[in-house]
This record gives structure tokens, sequence and C-alpha cells, in this order.
């Protein structure tokens, strides 16, 4: 065994000695199949390194990709574990970011209960999944270690005797020999279909079955701190939490996202939606075996359950002397599914079954009052307010759909129209873009069609564009408003960007039309991602919010949607800004822009609600939710939010329930706390803070510039980075770049992060640090001081700072260098290289002087985890770069065959680091 591994197991414990018995188990498992020689070659269990030489290079990539894996889960269970002996220790208030310590914290500042549950009514938090291509299992596998970690769970049962964990260890190496034989990697891309399959896993699996355990954990926090218990009963009070989705509707550079993709997506979350509706009925009816005659029961519950039977008429629906339970009967029967030939639900409208959830809500509540009328309260109470929860939360399309799709696609697509429809017009319009404009603003005056038929449109992109929304307004017309999202527009330029969306809704016959004129019944929302977008973006959205059609279409959603205010969602995106500036310029102008456009809001008399377009990586937006929450500008929280959820975050946040619960508890608990708070403090920020932020983004912005723009540096990239690699894997079934083009600006942000993680440079979350923070200590003597002390109180900026720890606790001189051997040019690698570790070093140095303490001081768990990991690391980045310097030779020969083969063995490389690293983009 490693001594590393000892050390760090005597230090640690309980996560290491798991690890420990899971490698042991993978030891045996390669040992039952004549495999002794990878066996010693287990990473930790021994002090020897990898042999590529003399072993299969795929066995040794696959050994250790388990190996990884085996890690993360280990150190997952023991966070989960960590945190249920706090609370059993200090109770629920004792981990933070949680209802419990939430609760407490508001009730010691005086707020009182009516005044939170006043608040908890107007929260609504949305995590929205993604297909973004930063998940590099297979959906197989992520099932396969799905079940590995439930075991390894069932070894914490203490009651368990010998027999029955070396039952639970057969059952662990059962799983072993899967994962030892299935291949990790995609050798295909993915279907969207596929990527459909995985997303819903957490639609209908795991967020619906864990609701019920985080409505309980706010009732228990609330009675702990001290709060009246029945004035919190009513689920109907509680913080709302919905789920959005796009998979299926991100179509931005995707073209394999059809409009028949679409339909087909919003069919299959209705159908899983009606199997949980089902499964929900089934379970409230074994409850309601309650004799009693109809004469007991209210006068409307007897005439809803008579109209339901004449509607459904069906001669094998027997009358019973258990009212309740054939009510349920009935309304099972009166929801639009069938069953199929195979025995499966398929849907089936006929003209009474229920057409949204809101009918079915209807007639449980009715069943509710007929319990309580009857004097059983409690199933009332718990067991159809539960039903009722589920439907509020999930209805018949467990989450929401977004279509996504770029500005400037939407602008060529309408061209096509004009010129197909208007051609004189097109003449005038095109490569005009004030004409444009006015011709835009113009014809949102009128409420018709450019053209009667699709097919008539000579461009494929114009007719895709309007199949797209033809197949929203179908099925708008037949279902509820609730399946569908917003209509996102990336890369949002300025007001012409969105009002261009309207078009297509009035093309397509989706837009409505009131006394006030049309209207949108879907947000048509900007995603603002580059710095200078970020710049713009309010004076955007002032023109967008003051247009009348906006306005009409945001007095249409507030009616419909039942709210008080009225509101309009903002994307931004931490990706695009972060490639585009670096961390302190990204983090600053999406903090201002934030800050900025919440008084644009309330210019407007509209609330902002923010859609945080986050990923995996530090780079891309990523930290630890309740302190994101507490980064964020105070006046921009007012309970609304939305937040993406991609790629391998989605399986490491939610893959087990209980991990699931205790995320979506800190994003829940966060906001709310937040909002609260906001009430009672006056939002603001000190100038000196403005000042101080300001000066640091623009002087690390103009360092990362620096670097970027450096004539040596776009060389240096592509062959000091397994980009071009990357670029040729199948993680995903969106293509990396937007356009297709062979420019930085048009390679998406994920593929960006994922080939600088690959080789340890990380430089989108550290570079221009240092920099900018020695000049400042040099030239801006007060300016540094008021950081120093910011450090020690305020959220942002220990955020920011935190995840810049976090990043160079991950980034490597020594295999920066070891990719850096790549480059052919001398001069390229020199001029790079040497700018990447003068600014890493002083980084370095800066942090320090800043936070005082070295990370293996102030982060003793994550300083080990890191250490652990690079030791296993290192000789996979070595026999990378030999595989990159062999794929890139037989490349240049054109021996396609050799090329095929290594790029095979680098693209299980890729995978087993990206699982060291616990992410990819």
């Amino acid at each position: 065994m490693s001594v590393k591994f000892e050390k760090i197991k005597s230090l640690l414990g309980k996560p290491y000695q798991d690890l420990e018995f899971l490698l042991q188990c993978l030891s045996e498992v390669l040992q039952e199949n004549n495999e002794e020689g990878l066996a010693k070659q287990i990473p930790w269990l021994t002090e020897a390194g990898p042999d590529f030489g003399n072993h299969d290079q795929k066995k040794l990539f696959h050994l250790y990709s388990i190996a990884f894996q085996l890690l993360n889960l280990s150190e997952v269970n023991g966070e989960v574990q960590n945190r249920r002996q706090k609370q059993e220790k200090g109770g629920l208030d004792s981990v933070n970011g949680l209802w419990g310590s939430v609760l407490r914290d508001l009730k010691e500042r005086g707020v009182k209960g009516d005044k939170i549950l006043e608040q908890f009514r107007l929260i609504e938090v949305e995590p929205v999944l993604t297909a973004h291509p930063t998940e590099a299992k297979r959906p197989v596998v992520l099932s396969l270690y799905r079940q590995l970690y439930l075991l390894l769970v069932k070894l914490e049962n203490s009651m368990y005797n010998s027999y029955e964990r070396d039952e639970v260890k057969h059952d662990i190496k059962r799983i072993l020999h899967k994962l030892w034989f299935i291949g990790e990697i995609f050798i295909e891309k993915p279907a969207v279909e596929s990527e459909l399959e995985n997303v819903l896993h957490y639609y209908y699996k795991v967020f619906p079955e864990v609701l019920p355990f985080l409505d309980f954990r706010l009732k228990q926090a609330w009675k702990e701190v001290g709060f009246e218990p029945g004035t919190l009963e009513d689920t109907s009070d509680f913080p709302s939490i919905t789920y959005g989705n796009w998979v299926g509707g991100d179509r931005d550079g995707h073209p394999l996202v059809t409009s028949e993709v679409t339909a087909y997506t919003l069919e299959a979350f209705r159908l899983h939606a009606f199997k949980l509706v089902i499964s929900k009925l089934d379970e409230l009816s074994d409850k309601l075996s309650i004799y009693c005659e109809r004469e007991e029961l209210p006068t409307e519950f007897v005439e809803r359950l008579e109209k339901l039977e004449h509607e459904i008429s069906q001669p094998f629906v027997q009358v019973s002397n258990e009212p309740f339970r054939y009510f349920i009967k009935l309304l099972k029967l009166n929801l639009p599914v069938k069953e199929g030939v195979g025995g499966g639900l398929e849907l089936y409208d006929t003209t009474f079954s229920y057409r949204n959830s809101g009918e079915l809500a209807e007639d449980l509540t009715l069943l509710k009052n007929a319990l309580i009328h009857l004097g059983a309260w409690s199933i009332a109470e718990y067991d159809v307010q539960q039903v009722l929860r589920h439907l509020h939360i999930f209805g018949f399309h467990l989450a929401s759909l977004d279509i996504r799709q770029n500005s400037q696609y939407y602008e060529e697509a309408l061209l096509d129209i004009i010129r197909s429809s208007m051609p004189a017009s097109h003449e005038q319009l095109q490569g005009n873009k004030e004409k444009l404009k006015a011709f835009i603003l113009k014809e949102l005056k009128q409420n018709r069609p450019f053209i009667s038929r699709p097919d008539m449109l000579k461009s494929e992109s114009a007719r895709e564009a309007v199949e797209t929304f033809l197949t929203l307004t179908r099925h708008l017309n037949t279902y509820s408003e609730r399946s569908l999202g917003s209509l996102i527009v990336s890369m949002t330029r300025n007001a012409t960007d969105l009002l261009t969306v309207y078009l297509f809704v009035r093309e397509a016959g989706l837009s409505g039309y009131s006394e006030d004129g049309m209207y949108c019944p879907m947000p048509v929302v900007p995603l603002f991602e580059t710095i200078e977008d970020l710049r713009m973006s309010p004076g955007i959205m002032d023109e967008f919010l003051s247009h009348p059609l906006t306005k009409n279409s945001l007095e249409y959603m507030k009616r419909s949607r039942n709210r008080t205010q009225l509101v309009q969602d903002v994307m931004i995106g931490y990706s695009d800004s972060n490639k585009d500036g670096g961390i302190l310029a990204s983090t600053w102008f999406l903090y201002d822009a934030q800050a900025k456009l919440s008084e644009v809001g309330k210019k407007h008399g509209v609330n902002i609600r923010f859609f945080h377009g986050k990923g995996g990586t530090i780079s891309r937006g990523a930290g630890p939710t309740h302190w994101f929450l507490k980064s964020l500008p105070d006046s921009t929280l007012n309970g609304l939010i939305r937040v993406t959820e991609q790629g391998e975050t989605i399986e490491r946040k939610y893959a087990n329930k209980g991990n699931a619960a205790y995320n979506l508890e800190l994003l829940l608990a966060g906001t709310a706390h937040r909002t609260i708070l906001n009430t009672l403090e006056k939002p603001g920020s000190e100038a000196s803070f403005q000042e101080l932020f300001s000066y640091m983004a623009e002087e690390s912005y103009k360092a990362f510039k620096g670097l970027t723009g450096h004539p040596s540096f776009i060389r240096f990239y592509e062959q000091a980075t397994p980009i071009d690699v990357i670029e040729s894997s199948k993680i995903g079934s969106r293509p990396s770049r937007r356009r297709g083009k062979r420019t930085l600006e048009d390679l998406r942000a994920i593929p960006w992060v994922f080939s600088w993680t690959q080789s340890r440079m990380h430089i989108s979350s550290w570079y221009g640090v240092g920099s900018t923070l020695s000049k400042m200590k040099k030239e801006e003597a007060d300016k540094y001081a008021l950081l120093k002390d910011l450090e020690k109180r305020d959220d942002f900026v220990r955020y920011v700072l935190t995840n810049v720890d976090t990043s160079l606790a991950a980034t490597d001189e020594n295999i920066m260098t070891l990719y850096a051997q790549l480059v052919e040019d001398p001069k390229v690698k020199a001029d790079i290289l040497g700018m990447l570790l003068n600014e890493l070093k002083l980084t370095r140095e800066m942090m320090l002087d800043l936070l005082q303490s070295p990370i293996s001081e102030r982060r003793v768990s994550h300083h080990n985890s890191t250490q652990l990991r690079a030791e296993a690391l290192n000789p996979l980045h070595r026999e990378q770069v030999k595989l990159l310097r062999a794929w890139r030779m037989a490349q240049n020969e054109r021996d396609t065959d050799r090329a095929g083969e290594v790029l095979r063995d680098l693209l299980r490389s890729v995978n087993a680091i990206a699982n060291a690293m616990g992410t990819t983009g």
C-alpha cells in the first residue's frame, strides 16, 4: 500500500477505509478473471505505478478509471455519513446551508414565523438539467455505479452480521465484474434519445421520490427551531421547487435536435408523468379501504363521482361500497392514457379525459374534503395532500422544456422567410441592421404570418425554425402551458434578437391576442454570455421591456401563472464569459450585470428571475450551492431562481437520493434564506467595493486577453492540450463548435475547459489573478487593504477567492510542462509556457499573502484528496502525452489504421483522467 494512502487513511478515516475495501474487492475480481498482473497495479494498494510498456493499455486505463470512480463513491458516502453524524449530535442546524441552520438564523434575527411563511409562498426554485457533453460515462455504466453506491451505503448498517456483510460484498463484486467487462467510453456519439433516457432517470426515479423527504425535513427543522408546528402543515404553503429540461429542446448549434425530436421529448415526458401519477393513485387507493354509504359524503363529491361514472361508462367498472377507492379507479380511467398492445402505457386522449393536471387536482381536492368531512383527517392532510403536492410540482409533464437557439440562426432564418414571402423587402434588408430592426418593429404591430405553409420556404433552417414553433403551438393548443418553459436566445447581442423571436411565435400561430394587442404565452429569454454582452445587457433589457408586446406577454403570464408580480427571465452564462475574460473579469461582470439588470426590472415594475447557466468546473461557475447563493448581489434574490445542472454534475449531485435531497435542500433553503434577509436589510454595496472589483476585473481582463490574444497562443493551445482528441470524442450528441468554424470564438466553452483540465493547466480559473493582485498591492495599497478586510467578512469575495484557491490546488506545474513538450515550435512553447508558469507562481504567492496560510492547513480534506488523486494521475498524464505524440504523428503520415487504434486508447485516457478530476468541462 502506498505511504500517502496509509497516511491519509489514518488522518481522515472512514471514507478511505471504504475505498480500501472496494479496491480489495476489485483486486479479487481481477484475480478471479486471471488478471493477477493487473491486480498488482491497482492504484494506492501498491507503491508501483502502472506498467504501460508490458500490459494492455486499454485494460490499464480501464482499471484506473474504475479506481477513481471508487474513490469518488467513497468520498461522497463519507460526506453523507458525516452530515448524518453531525445532525445526530448537534441537531438539524449543525449542517451549514440546510433548513435547520437557515431557520435558526432567521429566528435569532427576530423574524416571525408568519413572515417566513409569507415569503415561502413566493419562492420558485427550478434546477434545469442539460445534456451538455460533459458526462464521459455511458448510461449503462452510470446505472451500475448507482447500484454500487447503494451497496456501499448498506454496509453502514451496524445491525448486519458477518454473513449479511458477506452477501453485500458478493453483490459488490458482481457489479465490479460487470464494470470490468463493460466499456466505459462512447464508441459512437450518443443519440439525443439516449441522452433523454439518461436525464429521465432523474425526473422519473429520483426527484419525485426525494420530494416527500424534502418536505418532511422542512417540517422537522421548523419544529426543532421552535416555530409553531401547526402553522406549517399545508404543502401549498411550502417553497415551490419545479424542474426544467434542455434535452430535446436545446438546438443551439445542434442539428440533431429537430422539431420531431422536440415533439418526441414532450410526449416521452408526458407518458412518464402519467406512469408516476398512476403509481401515486394506486398507493393512495391502498389507504382508502373505507366502507361508507354515499349518503354520508358531501353532495359535491357525490355529484362529481356520478358525473365521472356517466362520462366513462365502462362496463367493467364495478360500483363499490368503498366509494373512495372507487373514486380513485374512476380518476385513473379519466387519465388520457390506455394500455398498449404490448402491455405498456400509451398516450390516448378522449373527449372526457383530463387535459391538464389542474383538473385532476380539483378532483383530488374534492376527495380530500370528503375525507375530512368523514373525519379521516390524517389520510386527507397527509396522503391525499402528498399526491396534490406531486401534481403541483410534476403535473402531467415532469419538467418544462426550454427551447434554446442562437440569435444568428434566428436572424438568418427570418431573412430566408422574408426572401420567400417578400423578395423586394429582402433586398433592402440584407446586410442592413437598422433597416431590419425597423422592419421587425413594424411587423410586430400585425398579427398575421408571412407565409401560409412552411414547406413553401426554400431554406431548411427557416423551415425547421417554423416547424419547431408549430410543434410548440400544437402541444400548447392541446395541453397545458406547464410543459413548455422558455424561448432562450443564446448570444443575445441586442433587443432586436429578442423581438425577432416574436415573429416566429406569430408565424406558427403560437401568439395570442388580447384587448391590449398581441402577446406571447412563453417567456422570451436573453442569454448574455460574453463580457461585452454582459456590459450591454442593462440597455438591451431596458429596450426589450419597453416594447408593448413584451409588456402584454408579461401581463398574460402573470395572469395565467397566478403570480402577484410581472416576471422576466434573464439567463447569464458563466462558461463563455469565463472563456472570454478569465475568472475575475467574468465573476465581476456577472455580478455587476445582475445588480444593474435588477434596477432595470424595478424601473419597469418587473421582477427579474435570473437563470444561472453554470457548469461543473470552477471555470464554468461551479461551487458549493449555499456559498454561491450568498455570493449573489443582494438586490437580485427575490425568491425566483433557475440554475442549470450539466453533464457529470448531475450524476455527482443527484445519482443517489441522499445526496440529491441534500443538494436540493441547499438550493431551496439558501434561496429562501437570502430572499427573506433581503426583506429585512436594505440591499446594496459600498462604492469602494464597486471601485475595487471594477479595478480587479479590468486589470485581470487585460492580463487574460494578453495571454489569449498572444500570436503564439492558439498554436500552443492546439498542441499542448488534447483539444483535438476531445473534438474527436463521442461524449455528447452535440458538436463542439457552434457553427463549425475553426476559431477560438466558435469553440464552445465546454471543450475549452475540458482540454485545459486534462492538461492540469486550468488557466481560465486563475490566470490574471496574480498579476492583478501584485499590481494592486504595489500601486493601490488602499484597495489591497480593503480586499484583505473583505476576505474575512464578505461572502462574494470569499466565494471568488475560494474558487481560485480550489483551482490552484488542482493545477500542476510539472504536468503543465510535460504537455508543453508537445509544442513543436520552441518559441511558441517558450512564449506561452513562460507566461503561464510566471503567472501561476505569482498567483500562488499573492493568494498565500491574502489568505495567510496554505490550503494544506486551511482545507485538510480537500488537500489530501487532491494529493491522493495526483499520485495516481501522474503516470496517466505521462502516458497520455506519449499517445498524443503517436496519434498526431500517425495522422500526419496518414496512417488511418494506426491513428484510429491510438485514438481509442487516448479516449480511454481522457475518461480515466476525467474520473480522477471529478469533472470534464
